[in-house]
């Protein structure tokens, strides 16, 4: 029987193959599995004055490890600098301060939760472990340490106070902001900082006043969930908050506290434009005692303009005294209420009155509808809310007992008023407009429908 040239080769090979790997063995015998492990220098005094504050610790491994690095003390007590992590077959350097995961002495009690620390002033030895991952080998190195003269003290987080504890950062003026209050004991970088759903972080920037950015004592924190800055707030939720502190000698310690979230996002109207036609309408109604408002009552109502002659965008002549009457339509395109303060529309306001007049002063974070002249002494002087009760929803303020009105998302309204000109002013005509007003933040919509109205003086 004759054997196959392919078998007979083939054989050949692995032969051949297993002598060259016993020859290998013989020429150069198997590496332990760390071939190096040193301190150099051997005594740290780290207290970040610079001088020997760290040391470096070098070793090699021949093949893939999980490498554990410990120091036990001259009592027994074992700190951990690495445990158990996975290196590659190479060279390694690394820094060390004397700063081991974080541990508590014994009867300590601590604010928070130490995630690094400095080990006490004392002789240790130092331990390097590996265990082999594609074998159950191991292997071991080991030497004295010396740590003197160590900056122990913990920056330690005593407080951290959060109020208002659920916010609304939507900018209606309500519980907009949150305060975070955070006292640390000695000087540390500290941060603090949202945990999201995914992980992440969102850093809340610190305030600079009495206490300045990395010194110890009480540091201010302020958060209004991004939307002064144009930005869609974190989603609605109850968050981790997370105060930082990491000292000079690389001490960390956090102290959590919780944060919710409601009725968050960034608010968006509009008064809509027409496809055709004034966007806002303005027309001329006679004037009568019976729409006259005091400040301690309001005058009858007035009604809407719906003759279709009003919607063209032509100048209007009205006699002194009359009423000039506006009809717009304004939108909440956003995804959060527009908070609103009157008066209702339909509401007749004389030249010289305001909505302070009837006790209804301008409101951070409110949202109205104003009207401006030329000759007006302010900007937007008459102002009404952008919804009749029954296009409004409330809300109920459990502290206060205060009621609230929102145009609510998605909504539109019908909003309309008369200003009585009963002023002859120097420019005449003048233009009259509308705007939409998000009081102490913005005039949203500008000069929108701007039309030029002239007063002319009965019997002339």
């Amino acid at each position: 029987m004759r054997l196959s040239p392919v078998l007979i080769a083939t054989a050949l090979l692995l032969a051949l193959a297993v002598i060259i790997g016993v020859g290998a063995l013989i020429i150069t015998p198997l590496q332990p599995l760390i071939t190096s492990a040193s301190f150099r220098p051997d005594t740290i005094t780290p207290n970040a004055d610079g001088s020997d504050d760290i040391t470096e610790l070098t070793y090699s491994l021949s093949r893939p490890a999980n490498v554990t690095i410990t120091f036990t003390a001259e009592d027994g007590r074992l700190f951990t600098f690495r445990d158990n992590e996975r290196r590659i077959a190479n060279d390694y350097s690394v820094f060390f301060s004397g700063v081991v995961d974080g541990y508590l002495n014994e009867g300590e009690t601590i604010a928070g939760e130490v995630l690094r620390r400095l080990m006490p002033d004392g002789v240790y030895t130092w331990r390097l472990r590996a265990t082999g991952i594609d074998s159950s080998e191991s292997d071991e190195r080991s030497g004295t340490f010396t740590v003197r003269d160590g900056d122990a003290p913990l920056p330690e987080i005593t407080a951290l106070d959060i109020e208002p504890v659920t916010f609304t950062p939507n900018q209606d003026g309500i519980s907009d902001r949150t305060a975070f209050n955070v006292f640390v004991t000695k000087p540390a970088d500290l941060s603090v900082y949202l945990l999201t759903a995914d992980g992440g972080q969102i850093l809340i920037p610190a305030r600079v006043e009495n206490t300045r950015i990395g010194e110890a004592g009480l540091h201010p924190f302020d958060y209004e969930g991004g939307v002064d800055r144009n930005a869609d707030p974190p989603p609605d939720g109850t968050y981790t908050v997370v105060a930082l502190a990491r000292d000079a000698v690389g001490q960390e310690v956090r102290r959590t506290g919780t944060l919710t979230i409601e009725l968050g996002g960034k608010p968006y109207g509009q008064i809509v434009p027409q496809p055709s036609g004034a966007s806002v309408v303005f027309a001329t109604v006679a004037w009568e005692e019976r729409y006259a408002s005091l400040p301690e009552r309001f005058g009858d109502l007035i009604t809407p303009p719906d003759d279709p002659q009003f919607l063209n965008m032509d100048p209007l002549t009205l006699p002194l005294g009359d009423l000039l009457v506006f009809k717009l339509t304004v939108e909440n395109v956003g995804r959060v209420p527009l908070r609103t303060t009157g008066p209702t529309p339909g509401t007749v306001y004389d030249w010289h009155q305001r909505a302070a007049t009837f006790g209804l002063f301008d409101e951070s974070g409110a949202w109205r509808i104003g009207i401006d002249c030329v000759t007006a002494a302010s900007d937007y002087p008459w102002r009404w809310a952008l919804g009749s009760d029954d296009m409004l929803i409330t809300e109920t303020d459990p502290v206060t007992g205060e009621v609230f009105r929102y145009l609510p998302a998605g909504a539109t309204s019908v909003v309309w008023g008369a200003i009585r000109m009963s002023e002859l002013e120097a420019r005449n005509p003048q233009n009259c407009w509308a705007g939409l007003i998000h009081e102490d933040v913005a005039v949203v919509n500008q000069n929108m429908g701007a039309r030029s109205i002239e007063l002319v003086e009965v019997g002339q």
